[in-house]
């Protein structure tokens, strides 16, 4: 691959951990409009933890044409001049549950006022198939007053992040990529190619690789939604949930998902993408949406589970003290979005029960901006009159939470 100035529109938990990629071989401009963002990776800090701080600072520097290296920024200006502008920001929905384009719309403003002739921008964002020529790249064009697949060229390649997760890093896990013509999908390709080294797999079209992405996220939603379904049969039955899919799990083609709260970024939103876009086809989905409405239900579940055990043993709910461990969407990393956990609070507060929340990965100032509650990241020294296990960080592992509980108490694991 030439050498090539690339432009990276998001800082967060996709967006870096790309650029740091992309910076030990090209000059790199990261640009994102919270100042406080970019001011913490400029020191070198990466409050995700999904970028080393020593790996991060060896690749922190100003961008040339020439040299490789990452130079960040919240001036847009700093883009000029960008060959690829790569666009990471949140698809998320509203309260409604549907697809809020809004920041992948003003991040394609932000790249038709600095975007050139001859550039390729790629969204990398998760979104319904026909989302990239249909709703962004009209942006673009009437922005930057420049004709598509003329004057510049578009590409699309998902991102495949798995927050917190050390083994499967942004280069070790195949990337789809894709172009809006076949010579700007060879670019593309080539692009990643270059420093991804588990390799590429070029798509036909935007629209099959938009497609791909979706329906990953919106399998895994389905697949966690049957074991939730089986947990909650199983619950009434007496059978133990877990010991039966060790058991079913013996046979070699048993697909290994378990129960739990299901939220997060990507697989709590994606399966709402496909469904709008779908239904703008004069179709509307029954297994995709059962199986989110199921996996929605999930914490109002787990709060009636806990307030029936403490009711059996005779504990007194109105008062209560209640330990929640954890708060993020997912175990061993600080990532809060969509996190289902938040429902188990809300459904638990009905029932006038102290709530202490303990997580030694969330940040403070995160959990309260966003969903308005405090948490705590020591363990408390009180003793509870429940216990629930919310995330399975690898410290809750390594603890005996019974020697917390009062002399009648309860320990209740979601995972």
């Amino acid at each position: 691959m030439e050498k090539v100035k690339i432009g990276i529109i998001g800082l967060g938990y996709v967006g870096l951990p790309l650029a740091r990629l992309f910076a030990t071989r090209y000059p790199v401009v990261g640009f994102d409009i919270n100042k406080t963002r970019v001011n913490e990776v400029v020191a070198g800090n990466d409050h995700t933890l999904e970028v080393d701080e020593t790996i991060l600072k060896a690749v922190l520097k100003g961008v040339d044409n020439d040299g490789a290296g990452l130079f960040c920024s919240y001036d847009s200006n700093d883009l000029k001049g960008c060959d690829f502008y790569i666009v990471t920001v949140p698809t998320p929905v509203d309260k409604n549950n549907r697809p809020d384009m809004t920041p992948l719309l003003k991040a394609s403003e932000t790249v038709g006022k600095v975007m050139g002739r001859g550039a390729i921008v790629v969204y990398e964002s998760t979104v319904y198939p026909g989302a990239t020529e249909e709703d962004c790249i009209p942006v673009v064009e009437k922005v930057s007053g420049l004709t598509f697949n003329v004057d510049f060229f578009a590409g699309y390649s998902p991102e495949r992040i798995n927050p917190g997760d050390k083994a499967h890093t942004v280069e070790k896990i195949k990337k789809i990529t894709s172009g809006s013509t076949p010579e700007a999908g060879m670019r593309v390709n080539d692009l990643y190619a270059s420093v991804i080294v588990a390799g590429t797999h070029l798509a036909p079209s935007i629209k099959v690789a938009e497609a791909a992405k979706v329906i990953e996220n919106s399998q895994r939603d389905i697949n966690i939604a049957f074991v939730n379904e089986l947990k909650i049969i199983f619950d009434r039955m007496g059978i133990d949930t877990k010991a039966v899919l060790e058991a079913a799990g013996t046979k070699w083609n048993f697909l290994p998902f378990k129960p739990g709260l299901v939220g997060g970024h990507c697989i709590g939103v994606d399966p709402y993408y496909l469904a709008q876009k779908a239904q703008e086809y004069g179709y509307h989905t029954e297994i995709i949406l059962a199986g989110r409405r199921l996996n929605d239900s999930m914490g109002k579940y787990a709060a009636s589970q806990v307030v029936k055990k403490m009711i059996k043993k005779g504990i007194l709910v109105k008062g209560a003290h209640l330990l929640l461990l954890g708060i993020t969407f997912k175990e061993n990393c600080p990532d809060v979005r969509n996190t289902k956990v938040v429902d188990v609070v809300h459904e638990l507060r009905e029932y006038d029960m102290n709530i202490t929340i303990y997580d030694p990965w969330a940040i403070p100032e995160e959990v309260r901006h966003e969903y308005g509650l405090d948490i705590i990241t020591k363990m408390p020294e009180s003793k509870f009159d429940a216990i629930v296990l919310a995330v399975a960080h690898k410290e809750f592992e390594e603890t005996d939470f019974s020697a917390f509980l009062k002399p009648v108490g309860i320990l209740y694991p979601i995972v």
